[in-house]
């Protein structure tokens, strides 16, 4: 059977504060035992949104929920409507300005958004389901080397995009008609990755080049000082945009059934 290990590293962008990171990452691995199946997401908030942190907040709880979306067409337009609905619902009694409150009403807040769950892991076709609106990305790793990428983005188009999840009932068509959907078959040993744009802008680049020494690092990384030392770096050289990072790894491993001892 394969069992999934996840963790998830931030880091808001340079000059700004913890707080103001608009990034949102989210995992739940799973239950066996009760076949809950593990759940992640990676969310990047438009930073001219309105409230744009409590919205990607939001988004990222309620998908990877016990409860949350089936990756279909039908289930996340389910979801797509009841996130809506309660953004509207938790409309602020009083606004700080009119402005502000224009803005909730007109405008809204929106966000990119990848979201992914494994299914059939402890059977004969253990995979992975995505779906993606916007330029945060998967990244599937199998044995130091890239499989895919979802969506299949080029290095060129990020920032192109005008795709995520909209809070305005009339975004929604758009959302449906932008919405991504793939499959991909895992086995134990493989790794994914999820990461926002700036991200996995500069994986696609570096992968292109050296990539063995890249996803091992990545797979190796142990602590959020590492992770905020690597970003550090690279933002230095000017190869990594200065933006909000987000970076979610999934780790695919066994686990082998506990032996009964009988005494006779």
């Amino acid at each position: 059977m394969i069992i999934a290990s996840s963790v998830c590293f931030w880091l808001e962008k340079l000059g700004s504060a913890e707080r103001e990171w608009e990034d949102a990452g989210a995992y739940n691995d799973g239950d066996p035992a009760t076949g809950a199946a593990p759940r992640y997401v990676v969310v990047d908030g438009a930073t001219e949104a309105y409230d744009a942190v409590r919205w990607v907040e939001h988004l990222a709880g309620s998908f990877v929920a016990d409860t949350g979306p089936d990756l279909t067409r039908a289930g996340l337009q389910a979801w797509f409507e009841q996130v809506q609905w309660l953004w509207a619902a938790e409309a602020p009694t009083r606004f700080a300005t009119v402005i502000e409150e224009h803005k909730f009403h007109a405008e809204g807040s929106f966000a990119t958004f990848l979201g992914c769950r494994l299914a059939g892991l402890d059977g004969p076709d253990p995979h992975w389901e995505a779906a993606a609106l916007g330029d945060t990305v998967l990244f599937h790793v199998r044995s130091g080397r890239l499989l895919t990428h979802f969506p299949p983005i080029g290095v060129g188009e990020f920032g192109l995009s005008p795709n995520g999840i909209g809070t305005r009932p009339a975004a929604l068509g758009p959302m449906l008609r932008g919405l991504e959907l793939a499959t991909g078959a895992v086995r134990a040993g493989d790794v994914l990755f999820i990461a926002t744009d700036a991200l996995a802008h500069w994986l696609l680049v570096e992968a292109s080049r050296d990539e063995a020494p890249l996803w091992a690092a990545l797979t190796g990384l142990d602590h959020d000082a590492a992770f905020a030392a690597i970003v550090a770096d690279q933002r230095a050289a000017g190869r990594l945009h200065n933006d909000d990072v987000t970076l979610l790894r999934v780790r695919l491993g066994t686990t082998e059934p506990v032996a009964l001892a009988v005494s006779l």
